[in-house]
Parts: structure tokens; C-alpha cells; sequence
């Protein structure tokens, strides 16, 4: 580490969920960012090891580290970092050296221990109650939990240090618990994933955010709260607008006590969409439609759609066809264009070119990809992006043979762009030149349970 690291910033504990682990540093630097200060993590692989709930970070104060802890979903608590070591022994020789950081607390200053564990149990009468301070002692312990241990034992660390503040973040899991929700469909996101999402956006009073893809909402509302005002549009208005007067989005927004914040929401397909002119957004937040069954809601996620025909009419149809929408009958129904499947990598490759268009220079384009465990390529993410656009952040939710990655993409131009030309190629033919990602027909594979074996022809009939 660099020397003048150790001189200007001090060291800090985090304490984590363990959820989610892989999104735990996109969302502190997320978080950092938002708030305009520095933060330093460990170089060393094992020091941010997913699979352990402690984390050392150096920041340039103790207001730094209260701003994560009341803004990040994934933090417990945060502690002023004051020792750490594989036995007792080891961590009371690194705390008598950093005696500066705690001797005044010596005089008149009532304290409580307490003390934790990870993979462990510690008997209830090792804690102190009534503080005006409280020092955390965490022993992290190897493998699977033990039983009660009394004093020293074989840890991994045990860290200390004095309790800066407890996480307030987390709460807000709870608060958008979906089930709770007024309005929720089958395609509804995870209130933990959306926010965690809302915070990879940089979400704040002042800005305005997007989200093309809207559904019933979900992304909206974390984002709303937060502060930012919020955009969203879908080819299927019935998803936002439910079955009542008051659309649904509308609902779940004042059962939250944002309705205000949801400038509107309009129906159409953002491969024919009416944005006449570009950086109009912050950020575009999204979870692109992708037919699977979704984990939280007990659902079938439904496929993406875009405007066309699956095939051509011929010249005799398409000149009946043009009669009819030029000369209507007095008892025709209105016109509902048709619609055909939509690819998910070109969705992909499109959500990034509209993405570069829409954004302000330095907005960020967050979404969920879904992909094959045992064929991701790191090249895949790449695939998508054009000129101006740079990934800064891609974190797995593992589900097995399938995992779903947030990707966050920034604008890295100050350059204005026309309204892209959306892809257009057949999604039946494969570009033997090209990497072919493993999120490429990503429908069929699930439904067929990832084989390995190629999947057959037909990939754009609906409904398999």
C-alpha cells in the first residue's frame, strides 16, 4: 500500500450482511462516489474475501464511515479499526499500540463489550450492558459453526475496534419488502436487489432516472426514495398501470410517500421510442425482461418483446394491410401492432447504445444480466458495449448452473450521439466471426435446463 495511505486516512471495520456478497465493494465505491470522498480498500485478495463478513477500509474520517453505514444495504455496523490478530495475545499487543485512538476514552467513560462471532458461538455473559461507547470484539473462526467456546481458540482473526454507528440501511429491506407491496406482479425485483441497484445509480435529490423497462415498478421506487426523480416506460402498459384507476405504479409510489417523484410513465417500445433529443438522464436503471421463473415472486419472467412481425406478410397481405390502416371500417377494433420476441444479447447491445444517447456525460446504465454459469466469459460484457461506454462494475448472484450479473456501465464522453439504429439482424443466424456470449438465447437454454448440446433451430418462436 502506499505510504501516504497510512498517514491520511485512518482505518475502519465494516461489518456485513452476508448476502450478496460479490455487490459489497461496486456499492461502497457507488456509495463513496455519490457522497464525494475517498475510501481505499485492501490490495490483498484475501482481505475482501466474499465468503468472510469482515472488511478493512481506510477512509479520511469518521463522518465518511456514518455515511456508508446510513446509505449501503450490505453494512451491519462500522467500527474505528483498533486491532486485529489470530489469537487474543496477538490482538492485545496490536491495541496497546494504538493506544492514542482509544486512551481518552479512559477517564469517567462508561463502555460494554461486544463481543461476536462468526462461525461460533460466545456465551451471553462475555457482553457488559449501559454504554456511553461500545468496543466490538469479532472472533472469526474457521469452517462450520462450533459450540460455545469460552476465551481463546483457533480464529482466522479477531478484530477490534470502537462501534462508529450500526448500519440504518438495512431496515429499508424490510420497508420494500415486495409482499408488503400494494402493487407487485410475477416479474417483481427483490427489495434488497433493487436497492442495492438504486445505489449503483448514484440515486440523489436532483437528478432524473430512467428505467425503460419498468413492469410493476420495482426499480422506481428505492431510486424515488433516495431522492431522484424517476422516468419509466414499457411496451406493455398493463404491467404499470394494473388493473385500478390509479395506476399501480402510482400506489406502490404513495404507499412509499414518493408519488411525486414519478414524473410519469408512458407505453412504448424503446426500439421506436420518442426521445427527440439525448442526455436527458442521470442514470438508466433496469431489468430487462428475459423469460425464467423468478426466485422471489414464484413466477414466469416474461420474455422481452419489441415491435414486428416473426414473419414478413407477403405483397398481397401487406397491401391489404396498408388498405385497412389508411381506410378504416366504422366497426373496426383500434389497432394493436404486432409484436415478436426480442433477443436478449441484442437487447443487450440496443439497452447500451440508448443507454449512451439518453445518459449526461458520466451517468451510469445499471441492469441485470442473466447468464450460464459454466459458459460466462469474462469477453461476454463486453460484447455489448460501443464506443464512450466503460464497464466499472459486474457482480454475480450465483444460482447454480445460472446466475444473473449487475452490470454498471458509465458514460465516459462528452461527445452527443444521434438516436441509435436498433439492430435489426435475424436472431436465427449466428455470426461465426463473432464471440457469441453465453447469454445468447439465454430463454431456451433455461428451459431446457442448460444442456450443453446446442440449442435447436427455432430460437424466436414465443411461448417455449
Amino acid at each position: 500500500m502506499a505510504q501516504e495511505l497510512t498517514t491520511t486516512l485512518s482505518k475502519y471495520l465494516a461489518v456485513f450482511a452476508q448476502a450478496h456478497q460479490e455487490f459489497r465493494v461496486p456499492e461502497l465505491e457507488s456509495v463513496a462516489q455519490l457522497y464525494n470522498f475517498k475510501i481505499h480498500l485492501a490490495d490483498d485478495p484475501e482481505e475482501r474475501d466474499p465468503g468472510r463478513p469482515y472488511m478493512i477500509i481506510w477512509l479520511e474520517s469518521e463522518d465518511h464511515a456514518r455515511l456508508l453505514a446510513r446509505r449501503c444495504i450490505l453494512i451491519k455496523s462500522i467500527y474505528e479499526f483498533y486491532g486485529r490478530g489470530a489469537t487474543y495475545e496477538e490482538l492485545h499487543l496490536q491495541n496497546r499500540a494504538k493506544r492514542n485512538l482509544w486512551e481518552r476514552y479512559i477517564p469517567e467513560t462508561s463502555f460494554k463489550f461486544f463481543v461476536t462471532a462468526y462461525n461460533h458461538k460466545i456465551p451471553q455473559h462475555r457482553q457488559r450492558e449501559n454504554p456511553e461507547i461500545t468496543m466490538g470484539c469479532f472472533e472469526e473462526c474457521p469452517g462450520k459453526t462450533r459450540e460455545r467456546h469460552e476465551g481463546d481458540g483457533n480464529f482466522i482473526q479477531v478484530y477490534f475496534g470502537r462501534l462508529i454507528e450500526e448500519g440504518t440501511a438495512r431496515p429499508l429491506v424490510q420497508l420494500f419488502d415486495v409482499k408488503k407491496r400494494s402493487y407487485f406482479g410475477n416479474t417483481s425485483m427483490e427489495a434488497e436487489i433493487s436497492l442495492l441497484m438504486a445505489n449503483q445509480t448514484l440515486a440523489c435529490p436532483g437528478k432524473l432516472i430512467y428505467d425503460p423497462f419498468m413492469g410493476t415498478g420495482s426499480m422506481a421506487y428505492p431510486v424515488a426514495y433516495f431522492g431522484a426523480q424517476v422516468m419509466g416506460s414499457d411496451i406493455d402498459g398493463r404491467q404499470m398501470r394494473g388493473k385500478q384507476t390509479t395506476p399501480g405504479i402510482f400506489r406502490a409510489a404513495s404507499q412509499y410517500g414518493v408519488a411525486s417523484r414519478i414524473v410519469d410513465i408512458c407505453t412504448f417500445d424503446v426500439t421506436n421510442n420518442p426521445w427527440r433529443r439525448g442526455e436527458l438522464f442521470d442514470a438508466i436503471i433496469t431489468d430487462p425482461p428475459c423469460k425464467y421463473i423468478s426466485i422471489y415472486t414464484d413466477g414466469v419472467r416474461a420474455g422481452a418483446k419489441r415491435l414486428g412481425r416473426k414473419k414478413e406478410l407477403d405483397a398481397d397481405r401487406l397491401a391489404l394491410y396498408h388498405e385497412h390502416r389508411t381506410n378504416p371500417g366504422p366497426h373496426d377494433s383500434p389497432y394493436i401492432p404486432p409484436t415478436k420476441p426480442y433477443e436478449l444479447s441484442d437487447l443487450a447491445v440496443d439497452l447500451v447504445l440508448l443507454a449512451r444517447y439518453l445518459l449526461k456525460p458520466g451517468g451510469r446504465l445499471v441492469f441485470f444480466l442473466p447468464t450460464v454459469t459454466d459458459q460466462y466469459e469474462e469477453v461476454d460484457i463486453y460484447t455489448m458495449l460501443c464506443d464512450g461506454m466503460e464497464v466499472i462494475a459486474n457482480s454475480l448472484q450465483d444460482f447454480g448452473s445460472w446466475g444473473r450479473r449487475l452490470v454498471t456501465i458509465r458514460k465516459v464522453t462528452s461527445e452527443r450521439y444521434p438516436p441509435p439504429a436498433f439492430s435489426t439482424r435475424n436472431a436465427e443466424v449466428e455470426d461465426e466471426t463473432q464471440h457469441v456470449p453465453a447469454h445468447r438465447h439465454f430463454r431456451e437454454k433455461y428451459f431446457q435446463g442448460f444442456k450443453k448440446a446446442e440449442v435447436e433451430a427455432d430460437h424466436v418462436e414465443d411461448g417455449r
